[in-house]
């Protein structure tokens, strides 16, 4: 065995190594695309946040911004939901919190849940969308069987006009938005989920809420 072929074995095992440690990770063919149904090309001028992107906070003078790449199925970004939130109840006045789609392609509801996000984005409710997903994640996630209509349910439960919740889902435009935040999640070095940014920095994920509270205040009090 070739000395390179023995460093992309160990290079492959350890990337599920890390995959199975710390949440979902996106895996390209040789040709740069992913194994889902989304495009894996990363943007041609890349951005942390866009005029568009879903901003769960919107301080008059905020003082930081924290970004992040999540996919509604993820365990792990189930698990940072709690810390996400009440980082913002603490943080909401001061800091930005943005949130960016970044569905992988091992999860079979992923995108579906993202498009049933930014539908409801399209009636002003991302952020009641967004907690409804993540608070029934253990509900639908991982299922082999598409969870369309449970999400549909959950449009009828936030007060969303079905009719135009559907018309939104078949909007083409729909999905591109959700390809746009992975390309630029991908041009930035996004390679699993969740993936913070803090001012446009990829940080290491803070493994507790204590652990990220410290963090911010460091940053805070630059």
């Amino acid at each position: 065995m070739s000395k390179l072929k023995k460093n992309l074995i160990v290079a492959a095992v350890l990337a599920a190594a890390f995959a199975a440690a710390f949440g979902s990770f996106l895996l390209l063919t040789p040709q740069g695309r992913s194994g889902g149904g989304l495009d894996a090309t990363p943007a041609a001028e890349v951005l942390p946040v866009r005029g568009d992107s879903h901003r769960l906070t919107a301080p008059q003078r905020g003082e930081l911004t924290v970004v992040e790449f999540l996919d509604f199925e993820c365990e792990a970004c189930g698990a940072s939901y709690p810390v996400v939130e009440r980082l913002r109840a603490e943080y909401g006045d001061r800091v930005t919190f943005v949130v960016r789609y970044f569905p992988m392609p091992g999860h079979h509801n992923a995108e579906s849940a993202a498009l049933a996000a930014e539908a409801a984005a399209r009636q002003g409710k991302f952020a009641e969308m967004y907690a409804r997903l993540f608070t029934t994640q253990r509900e639908w996630g991982e299922a082999k069987e598409s969870k369309a209509d449970v999400f549909r349910s959950y449009a009828r439960e936030i007060g969303l006009d079905l009719r135009a919740y559907d018309t939104a889902l078949a909007d083409p435009r729909t999905a591109e938005r959700v390809r746009a935040d992975q390309r630029d999640g991908l041009g930035l070095g996004v390679q699993g989920t969740p993936t913070f940014l803090v001012d446009g920095i990829k940080i290491a994920t803070p493994p507790t809420y204590e652990a990220f509270k410290a963090l911010i205040d460091a940053r805070l009090a630059r």
